[in-house]
């Protein structure tokens, strides 16, 4: 058994779609976490992106998974919104 089919994972995160689990996994990888975006492959098939077959998940390894949902959480929280992009998020304003 070579050492890459014996680490554990850990899902992370669960996507509506394989675009929106793959956005999440170049996050993480970006922030030096190794991910892998998963969806069953029927889901795949007929371009689901709701329900059981449109969900996808983001996993990584075990002993990063504290780092990653650290990292989730603190995006979800607009830790990472910068000026240069937040200009392109709609205004609240402007929903009304």
């Amino acid at each position: 058994m070579d050492q890459q089919s014996q680490i554990k994972y850990k899902v992370v995160y669960y996507a509506n779609g394989l675009l929106e689990a793959e956005t999440i996994k170049l996050f993480l990888a970006s922030q030096g976490i190794e991910a892998v975006a998963y969806q069953e492959s029927a889901g795949v098939t007929m371009g689901l992106t709701i329900g059981p077959l449109g969900e996808a998940r983001v996993l990584v390894p075990e002993t990063q998974e504290a780092a990653a949902l650290s990292l989730l959480k603190e995006m979800e929280n607009g830790k990472f919104i910068t000026e240069e992009n937040d200009k392109d998020l709609p205004d609240a304003a402007d929903e009304n």
